[in-house]
Parts: C-alpha cells; structure tokens; sequence
C-alpha cells in the first residue's frame, strides 16, 4: 500500500508546479478569448489538471503523449513552452506550429507531445502504433494514450485495446472520465457505469479507476502502469474521474449540470486538494507563495511574448492544405 512518504519531497514540487501552470494557463487562454485575441473554440482542461500532471511527471522525457483535442494541459506538461502554446493559440509566428495549428492540434515532437487529435478516437490506434514502434525498436519508450469518457463507445477505443493486449505493446490508456460526452451525461449512453474500467475485463485487462483529482494518487498509476509496460509486461487502462469546471468548449454555458453538481466538485479542486497537503506534510508556506509568484510571472511573460509576435505568415497556413485534383500531386 502506497504511504505519504513513497513520493519525493522535489516530485511533490513538481507536481504542483505542473498543476499551477496548467491552471494559470487554461484561465490566460479563457481571458485571451474573452479579448478576441483567440480565434476559433477551444476546450480547457480547468478541473482536469491532476491527470495531467500526474502523468507527466512519472513519464520519461522520450516517452509519447497522445492527447484529444482537449490538450492545452497534456501538452504544457510535456515541458513545451508557454509562449508556444499560448502563441499558437493565437495564431502567432512563435506558436509550436507558428500559428497554423490552433488549439485544437498542438504538437511537440521534441517534448514527446505527438499530436492533439480532432476526431474522436482517432489517436488510439496511433498511440498504439507508435508503442509498436518502441518495441520492435528496443527503445523502452512508453506511449500514453488520454481520452474522454464518450471515445469508450467507439470501435477505435476496443480495436487499439485489442491489438494492444494482443501484442503487449507498451501503452498506457487513460479514460479521463469528466462524466459529460459534450452535453450528454456518459451515464445515459452507456451500458455499464464505468465507461472504460468495467470494458478491461473484455481485454484480460484489470479494472484500474483512479481519483483524477489527486495529483498524488494518479502519479502513483501512473508510475506503476509506465513501469508495468516498460517493463515488457503489456498495456494497462485507467479510468480517472474527474471533472470539467467549465463548459465542453467556448460556446458551452454549461447549463445542463444538474444543481449543486459543480459546487459539489469544486470542494474536490486539484489544485487547492494538492496545496493543502504540501501544508499538511510541513511544506513552507513561503514556499509555496513563492512557486506560485514564478508561475504567474511566466504566464504573464509568455502571455506579452505571444501578443507581440506576428501572426502567422501565409506561405506557413496555405502550406501542404491544397491539391489540384491532378495526378501530379499524388506522386
């Protein structure tokens, strides 16, 4: 049984210095669209933080990441810069992909952040191939695959699991369950309660849920399930319950939440549950002030940085999105 001292004093740190950067992040990038500065929808990941966290700092800095379209947190774990993210948000020359990409496919090949999927599902496969790669190549990579509750009731999610188990690949599957499919409660187009915990069975996979709120209990699955398939022994799959503070997207009011459902979750926030702790097991208070005083200061850095950068040129968004139709293209 895990005890209060089986994390490290400096992975506890980390851990909430991951958690605030998330946080601070996901509220600039809200306060950015309220500005008019970001174009488009987004998804935060306000309320979701530990699960990103929690992985990031248990995996290896050559591990992959696959993440869905809700990615802003996934991706800053990973280590990318918060210029990066916040200018491609933006649409900015110094974004991760100058601008081109947008909120909804941030990528960092350097930092192992392989991608933010649109399609629902569609990086399940992928992630696996991509754990197939390590094997074949020795390399002693882990691939970790997150998606929503809703990707459980796709043929994706049961076709990468599969293939997975069948093959041992070493990936991770982690169901970041908020409870919503975009408006619809997961519960009420489901057939069991758990979406992807009570489907493992069907694998020979163990049932493996975790509160998606505590930093410290999903970096210690994450630990163990990273070391399980680097390891050689297979893939796992993890159900983290969590949930979604804010809307699906931008354009989400969020009205359908049952009364007293979001206050109910904000007792559980991630980040003030984490801070309280660090308190509790005699971290400094100045301490904490003071790592909280760096993080806001490189947000609001990063924030200028993005802000002052160009937009994105037009040989850079027109690239590699037009064919002619001709059969010069397809050679």
């Amino acid at each position: 049984m895990p005890t209060e001292n089986d994390i490290e004093r400096g992975t506890r740190l980390a851990l909430y210095k991951s958690l605030l950067e998330i946080r601070l992040l996901e509220k600039r990038a809200y306060d950015l669209f309220l500005q008019n500065l970001v174009k488009g929808t987004s998804h935060l990941s306000l309320g979701q933080e530990a699960v990103a966290a929690g992985f990031a700092v248990a995996m290896r800095k050559d591990d992959f990441t696959f993440c869905t379209y809700r990615g802003h947190a996934h991706t800053l774990a990973r280590g990318v810069s918060m210029a990066g993210l916040l200018g491609e948000l933006m649409g900015r020359s110094c974004g991760l992909m100058q601008g081109k990409g947008g909120s909804m496919h941030l990528t960092s090949v350097e930092h192992g952040a392989m991608g933010s999927y649109a399609i629902v599902g569609a990086h399940l496969p992928v992630a696996a191939g991509a754990a197939w790669s390590a094997q074949y190549r020795g390399s002693g990579q882990v691939a970790v695959c997150f998606f929503g509750d809703g990707t459980a009731n796709i043929g994706a999610f049961h076709e990468a699991l599969n293939f997975a188990v069948v093959w041992k690949l070493p990936v991770v599957f982690v169901c970041e369950n908020n409870l919503y499919m975009e408006y619809t409660p997961i519960r009420s187009v489901t057939a069991v309660e758990h979406p992807a915990a009570d489907r493992a069975a069907a694998y020979g996979l163990p049932s493996v849920i975790v509160d998606g709120n505590d930093a410290d209990a999903v970096y210690r699955i994450a630990r163990s399930s990273i070391g399980k398939a680097r390891e050689g022994a297979g893939p796992s799959l993890i159900e983290a319950k969590t949930y979604r503070t804010s809307g699906h997207s931008r354009a989400d009011p969020g009205k359908y939440r049952p009364p007293g459902e979001l206050d109910e979750w904000a007792r559980r926030d991630p980040v003030a549950l984490y801070r309280s702790r660090l308190l509790g097991q005699d971290f400094a208070e100045a301490t904490l002030q003071e790592l909280e005083k760096t993080v806001q200061r490189a947000v609001d850095e990063a924030t200028e940085t993005a802000k002052a950068s160009a937009p994105a040129s037009l040989d850079v968004i027109e690239r590699d999105v037009w064919a002619d139709g001709g059969a010069s293209w397809r050679s």
